[in-house]
């Protein structure tokens, strides 16, 4: 049985699993290490591996959430988060590392005329709504069903659940009725809802490739055709760039696909894996972050933040943009991911298994359950949302639990992302991973 063999091979893990029962909800520190009947706990890694307490040694496809570029430990990284460190990790003052930080993204991102530093993506878009809020003296939030935009209360509710609109466990009603949600990939409906909301909404914030990096795919158009009606009608456009920044390019998929968004959000690659988030965007909108926003010195938007732009971020930040940059990481990483999409398919095919890999740039997401009146080379984005924000959470569990089991780790969500220090050698670990999990849980009853 997988989960037997799985508990034998990790009992350090399966005891901290049990302390943190009595100190943690659930036993853990976020909802994202959810797992059944434990996840394991990670003592190091270094490059694309990492090691349990058991020392067991897994191939990581994780990539912290996809914010390791440049893998575990890159020696660049390393080397100014222990510099920094040893000279001081907060000075309650100025620093002159988050200086260069932010000239570096004034440089890569189109759109960044000005920038602040927050002390993560959430915190990036939180600040984002708030200065769009400011600035258009509107309320509304016009936000894409399934999209991620961290876990404060204007981003929870229609995220992985409801998504009538009804306000998630502790979240205001006034707050989701200011919200308004629309379906992905559906032009006609976002020009409806902003029609029957004219001069109300503040701002429509989207994550480009749809979902965290595409699980629920948003296409191209879809983004440039919400850009243009929003232009149209003088409303803000946030871009969640939180996970493609730095990851699709060095200027992210605005640069990509030449758009203009008034404020962009980012964090993860671009905080050099770090704690940290950004909010880059146009002089007039981020003028209003200043004190001289207007005769009126209380129409200035308040931001504060014990550990923004402290200098050990800022240092791993700065080192993780220009080794990104100055090797193109992001090339080598696409094309690995997109092998490995392809291998994996083949993989399915072979086994006569119903799923399908699908996803862009360096990533790849699992469909468990492939719609069986579209063939396998159809466009995933004709596929409707529900597909996607429904898929089986206990299938992709014990999928997880299999790849353990071969030396393998990807997100519990089915995704892997792939970096710049991932070789040939370990998309073909990977697949043949695959495949033995795949037999294992098809012995078990347990994959289509």
């Amino acid at each position: 049985m997988i989960v037997a063999d799985y508990q034998a091979m990790t009992p350090g893990s399966r005891e901290l699993a049990q302390r943190a029962l009595r100190v943690l909800p659930d036993g853990v520190s976020t909802d994202t290490r959810l797992f059944e009947p434990y996840g394991i706990y990670v003592r190091h890694a270094v490059g694309s591996r990492k090691w349990d307490v058991d020392g067991n040694e897994y191939l990581d496809f994780f990539g912290g959430h996809g914010a390791l570029m440049l893998g575990h430990c890159h020696p660049s990284v390393t080397r100014a988060i222990q510099d920094a460190a040893g000279r001081g990790i907060h000075f309650a003052a100025n620093n002159p590392t988050e200086v260069e930080w932010a000239e570096l993204i004034q440089k890569y991102i189109p759109t960044a005329e000005r920038v602040r530093f927050t002390g993560s993506g959430t915190e990036a878009t939180l600040l984002a709504i708030r200065i769009a809020r400011a600035f258009t003296g509107c309320s509304k939030l016009v936000r894409v069903r399934t999209h991620y935009h961290g876990w404060h209360d204007f981003a929870v509710s229609g995220y992985n659940d409801f998504f009538d609109g009804r306000p998630a466990p502790g979240i205001l009603p006034e707050i989701v009725s200011n919200t308004l949600l629309v379906t992905p990939n559906d032009t006609e409906e976002l020009c409806q809802v902003i029609a029957r909301h004219r001069g109300e909404i503040a701002a429509i914030i989207l994550e480009p490739l749809g979902s965290h990096f595409g699980i629920v795919p948003s296409s191209d158009a879809y983004l440039k055709e919400a850009l243009t009606v929003a232009k149209q009608r003088e409303i803000p456009v946030i871009l969640d760039e939180v996970i493609t920044g730095f990851r699709v390019g060095a200027g992210g998929m605005q640069r990509l696909l030449g758009i203009q968004p008034d404020l962009t959000c980012m964090g993860k690659v671009a905080a050099g894996g770090m704690p940290g988030g950004i909010v880059a965007g146009s002089a007039r909108m981020m003028a209003l972050l200043g004190r001289a926003s207007g005769s009126n010195a209380s129409q200035k938007v308040l931001h504060q933040g014990t550990f923004t732009a402290n200098p050990v971020t800022a240092s791993a930040a700065v080192a993780t943009i220009q080794e990104v940059v100055s090797q193109s990481i992001w090339v080598r990483a696409n094309e690995l991911a997109q092998l490995a999409r392809r291998r994996l398919n083949e993989v399915f095919e072979r086994m006569n298994v119903g799923w399908r890999a699908y996803g862009r740039f360096s990533a790849f997401h699992i469909l468990p359950e492939w719609p069986h009146d579209l063939s396998r080379t159809d466009n995933v984005e004709r596929i409707p949302w529900e597909r996607f924000a429904t898929r089986s959470t206990a299938v992709l569990h014990k999928l997880r639990m299999a790849l353990n089991l071969q030396g393998v780790d990807i997100g519990s969500r089915g995704t892997g992302f792939l970096s710049g220090v991932h070789r040939l050698e370990d998309v073909e670990q990977l697949v043949a991973a695959f495949e033995r999990a795949l037999a294992r849980m098809r012995e078990e009853g347990l994959s289509g």
